[in-house]
C-alpha cells in the first residue's frame, strides 16, 4: 500500500472557502486503477495558519505515479493556481510505502 499526502497552509480565517473548494471539486478518481480512499484532514491551528492534509491511499506507489501522468490527475487539479491566495506558500508532498500492516 502506498499513501499519498500533501500539507497545505490554510491563511487563517479562510478555511471553509478551502473545505468548499475541496467539498465542490470533481477529484476524477472514480475508476482509477489502484486507488482505494481519499480523506481531507483539519489539523492545528497555528496564528497565521491552518493546516491541512489530503490523504490518499493506493494498492501500490506505481498506482500511484500512473494517476499523477494521467488525463484524470490534469482534470482535477485544473484551476488550482486561482486558488493562490488561500495559501501560504506551496502544498507540501509526502509519500509513504506501508512496511506493517495489521
Amino acid at each position: 500500500m502506498f499513501v499519498a499526502m500533501n500539507r497545505f497552509h490554510i491563511v487563517r480565517g479562510r478555511e471553509a472557502e478551502f473545505e468548499k473548494v475541496w467539498a465542490e471539486r470533481d477529484t476524477h478518481l472514480d475508476g482509477v486503477p489502484g486507488f482505494m480512499e481519499f480523506r481531507l484532514l483539519k489539523g492545528p491551528e497555528f496564528d497565521d495558519h491552518t493546516l491541512y492534509a489530503s490523504h490518499s491511499t493506493w494498492t501500490d506507489r506505481e498506482a500511484f505515479d500512473a494517476w499523477t501522468r494521467s488525463e484524470a490527475f490534469r482534470k482535477a487539479h485544473a484551476g488550482a493556481g486561482g486558488r493562490r491566495s488561500l495559501y501560504l506558500g506551496h502544498p507540501e508532498f509526502e509519500g509513504f510505502e506501508a512496511v506493517l500492516d495489521r
